[in-house]
């Protein structure tokens, strides 16, 4: 029952007499709802509608948490692993057969290439629920024999269990794959959520809340409200006093709103918020792989991934090569339709995203950069120009603390700077009030392991970029971020941990 806009070929993108666009609905307590305020979903690439949503309000937000709360209270609440680990299996093989429905839901919404949405997108969301299905089947936990100072033998061990109504807010530049990741763990450990995803990509999220139905999920432990932040879904989400936890991947700024919001009811939270990434290039890298990883981490995605290299520190004895060498690499790309042969890169999510972008490529050149290549639109002479493309740009000559440099851009951008020494660039990397990711190139082995372990970051990647294993912690330091998920730290935030002592 997809409700959901398909892609066209690439010999079909013409201008033509548009169906009326699909509505998209809620999802609350195993319901599909339509409600009277709705607002456009638009095509980053040609401009036009492709979607109307419903938006909820406190009331449907007020249902939704309503519905979880007696979802958490029924049988769901007293299920065992093996039969939560059934249901996410079940969820899993549902996006696998409407695989091309998700891929073309992704494309419409973000622009991104059809490849990525098939081979990194879709396959991530599908991996999450897999993934988390087989960690609850074998997760352990903690016992620990002791003897008290009486004498008496005791036995300690720990209980998880589900930690309650789950908050889930989740971003637009990885819909399904961000979303999943939040929804598995959660599911996984017996939880109900209400999820609310962003107002720029919704059609994904519809997608997932149609396989949950069909998948039999009981009412009410998944639950969909579409809507904005503020004086919207987003806020009553954050203030219900009936959510447990709110977790969130977005802007640094909105997680502290959200922060603020919940601190009165003293919720858990975890945050996985914004980047300003750095990757350092020694001179004894392998040179190619070098410059192809930067080009991969700062444009992947239209660099509109949190773990993007905006920041690039090349040792000084192969500084011009490389900035030429990148350069070449990047004139090389292609800006094309999503479904377009080669295209290397598609438009930023909105054309209000690409007006903040273009105002940073604006204040870089202000700031007495000099602009290597990009720093504008492309003209296609086509309905293209009517969406959201800007050309991946290289910068040089910033001094590190320009705004340039500094601030989060989240776009095809980076700045490449030399550096002397090998402290000298752990400091500049570390000076920042981000800490989300670095990477390092060099066939130092010993350099590797001792930059690395330097690094104010929540994780490092030597020689690749965005290729981790999901049983390992995820999250951030300082503005990026707070705690971690993935693996075991996953089941822990989304369960109510309990220490059971027992006197022999």
């Amino acid at each position: 029952m997809s409700t959901i806009v398909s892609s066209s070929s690439s010999s079909a993108h013409a201008p033509s007499a548009r169906p009326v666009p699909p509505l998209l609905k809620l999802y609350v307590d195993g319901e599909f709802v339509a409600t009277e305020s709705r607002f456009e979903n638009r095509s980053p690439v040609t401009g036009e509608v492709i979607s109307l949503v419903c938006e909820a309000g406190s009331a449907e937000v007020e249902r939704a948490v309503a519905a979880a709360r007696r979802a958490l209270q029924g049988p769901w609440g007293k299920t065992v692993a093996e039969e939560r680990a059934a249901v996410l299996n079940r969820i899993a093989a549902g996006i696998e057969a409407r695989f091309d429905e998700f891929v073309a839901a992704e494309v419409a919404d973000t622009g991104r290439p059809v490849k990525q949405a098939r081979t990194l997108d879709i396959a991530r969301g599908i991996a999450n629920f897999r993934t988390f299905a087989e960690l609850i089947k074998t997760a352990s936990s903690d016992l620990f024999e002791s003897r008290a100072a009486d004498g008496a033998d005791l036995i300690n061990y720990v209980s998880r269990k589900p930690l309650g109504v789950i908050g889930i807010i989740s971003p637009w530049n990885l819909p399904l794959l961000l979303l999943t990741w939040k929804v598995a763990p959660a599911l996984a450990m017996g939880n109900c959520v209400v999820v609310k995803p962003s107002e720029e990509t919704p059609s994904s999220a519809t997608l997932l809340a149609e396989v949950m139905h069909d998948a039999g999920v009981p009412p009410g432990v998944f639950n969909l409200v579409h809507g904005f932040g503020p004086g919207s879904a987003g806020e009553a989400l954050t203030r219900q006093k009936d959510v447990a936890a709110i977790t969130f991947t977005g802007e640094s700024r909105t997680g502290s709103t959200i922060m603020k919001a919940v601190a009165d009811g003293v919720k858990e939270v975890s945050f996985e918020l914004g980047g300003k990434n750095a990757a350092v290039v020694f001179a004894d890298a392998d040179f190619d792989a070098a410059v192809e990883g930067v080009r991969r981490s700062s444009f992947t995605n239209a660099g509109q991934v949190c773990l993007c290299s905006e920041r690039v520190y090349v040792e000084r004895p192969i500084f011009e090569r490389f900035v030429a060498a990148l350069k070449q690499k990047t004139e090389a790309m292609r800006l094309d339709y999503p479904d377009a042969e080669g295209v290397d890169m598609g438009p930023v999510i909105s054309r209000g995203h690409r007006d903040k972008v273009l105002s940073y490529y604006r204040l870089a050149v202000e700031e007495g950069a000099t602009v290597v290549t990009g720093g504008g639109v492309p003209h296609f002479g086509d309905v293209r120009d009517a969406g959201a493309y800007v050309q991946p740009t290289i910068l040089t000559g910033l001094p590190d603390t320009a705004r340039c440099v500094t601030e989060e851009i989240f776009g095809p951008v980076c700045h490449i700077a030399p550096f002397d020494m090998e402290d000298e660039v752990i400091g500049r990397v570390n000076d920042s009030a981000y800490g989300l990711a670095a990477c390092v190139w060099t066939t130092n082995l010993s350099r590797a392991h001792r930059v690395s372990r330097q690094f104010h970051t929540g994780l490092v990647w030597v020689n690749t970029w965005f290729t981790r294993d999901l049983r390992t912690p995820f999250g951030g330091a300082k503005l990026s971020g707070i705690g971690r998920e993935g693996g075991r730290h996953s089941l822990d935030f989304y369960s109510e941990i309990t220490t059971i002592c027992i006197k022999l």
